[in-house]
């Protein structure tokens, strides 16, 4: 998750638009002590999604320019909304619907919907993912979800990955999200082949790791392009979750039962997590929490010519990663931080950046709505339509501050004489 910071990549001329975009919101605010991210200009010579709108259409979340991360951060926010019980406004879910062209690709953002998408519209595998994760979930959007993941299977690139734009290199950010959307959708990403070369999204995305002919300290890490081969925490956090087969939704990581983090095993010669994914995810993971130890449990802006100084969005997508794996003590560690120091960074980042602390709580076991005082559900809630339906803390818990609280489903209707039902729920936990 994720789309979440860094432009560390190799190939800055392929304009990986999405990969970028997934760090949008971030990128709004980079002058924040917190969170540099690479802004959505480096990559605004390139063909372009619609022009950016002079009103913000009705049921989108966020009040900034969604010209290059409109698709995703909606995605991520009806995705988190429902991670945690929250059923979206119907509004905010037409939106992200009629976003779609007719071959089921999604690009960043359409100012008219109504008007078919042609050969300049820029189809994008990482919005169109995210919107399969996002709708799978929700459900009832069985059509929408098909024809997306029938185009990006379409656009699968010979080594078995997929770039951000179809016919660029591939690179690992854009492999793992669409293994996240295949799996979303109840695909199996390993039978999911390249036409020519029969190659897999995991043979695509394991091509990506720095294995024991790297250097000691990048052992493990995940480069975001093959050219330069240089480690990239960003692409490292999200090949270490798309190579176990899971997307933004992991199920809760227990931090008491830690599966211990163990670096690629060299001594023998050779590279032991080839051809192996759940290896290959073990040896990226070591490499995160070793980034992690080093920098106070927090990953660095990589962004070129950046100062040393946290990124939060990356930091966000480790959490996950690490619990994707099952290493909840790994993950507690940052997640620590994040309570302690993302408040100001979600506040001028929007939808997106609430919805990727979410993802993150929920991902340890956390509780989102008290998290390091903030309740990011309901500012997560705050930036979009109002909810059909939302979980929340009881009033008098809410008051005294005790606690994780009754957590009670309004808005169903049911009423009883001339009072209003409420059902109680227990918070939704998506697996995907």
């Amino acid at each position: 998750m994720a789309p979440m910071a860094s432009m560390a990549h190799q190939a800055p001329l392929t304009h990986p638009v999405a990969f970028l975009a997934r760090r949008a919101a971030t990128a709004l605010a980079a002058a924040a002590v917190l969170g540099a991210a690479a802004a959505p200009a480096a990559y605004a010579d390139a063909a372009a999604p619609s022009a950016s709108p002079k009103k913000l259409p009705d049921g989108l979340y966020g009040t900034k320019d969604p010209q290059y991360d409109g698709v995703w951060r909606q995605s991520l926010a009806l995705l988190a909304q429902d991670t945690v019980g929250v059923r979206p406004a119907a509004s905010g879910v037409r939106w992200l619907v009629g976003q779609q062209c007719a071959d089921g690709a999604f690009t960043a953002f359409r100012a008219e919907p109504g008007k078919p998408c042609d050969a300049k519209t820029m189809r994008d595998t990482n919005q169109t993912a995210a919107a399969v994760q996002a709708l799978a979930a929700l459900g009832g959007h069985g059509d929408t979800v098909r024809k997306a993941v029938s185009w990006l299977k379409s656009v699968q690139s010979d080594d078995g990955g997929w770039s951000s734009m179809p016919g660029s290199p591939s690179d690992a950010n854009s492999t793992s999200v669409v293994i996240g959307a295949l799996a979303a959708a109840g695909e199996k990403p390993q039978s999911v082949t390249s036409k020519k070369g029969g190659k897999t999204p995991y043979d695509g995305l394991l091509t990506f790791q720095l294995g024991c002919d790297a250097k000691e300290g990048e052992r493990g890490a995940f480069t975001f392009q093959l050219k330069g081969a240089a480690p990239n925490a960003d692409a490292t956090a999200a090949a270490a979750t798309g190579a176990l087969g899971k997307g933004f939704v992991v199920a809760p990581a227990d931090q008491r039962a830690d599966t211990p983090v163990k670096p690629l095993n060299c001594k023998d010669g050779g590279d032991a997590q080839k051809d192996d994914p759940a290896r290959a995810a073990a040896g990226g993971a070591a490499y995160l929490v070793a980034q992690l130890d080093k920098n106070g449990q927090h990953l660095l802006s990589a962004m070129p010519g950046a100062e040393k100084q946290p990124d939060v969005g990356n930091t966000a997508d480790a959490v996950v990663a690490l619990a994707a794996g099952g290493h909840g003590a790994a993950a507690a560690k940052p997640l620590k931080w994040l309570e302690k120091n993302t408040t100001d960074w979600a506040k001028q980042n929007g939808p997106a950046a609430y919805a990727q602390l979410v993802l993150a709580a929920h991902a340890t076991g956390t509780d989102p709505r008290s998290f390091g005082g903030t309740d990011l559900v309901a500012a997560l809630n705050a930036t979009g339509p109002e909810p059909a339906a939302a979980a929340q803390k009881d009033a008098g818990d809410a008051a005294d501050g005790g606690g994780i609280g009754v957590w009670w489903v309004v808005g169903v209707g049911l009423a009883i004489g001339a009072g209003i039902g409420f059902l109680l729920s227990s918070r939704k936990k998506n697996q995907l």
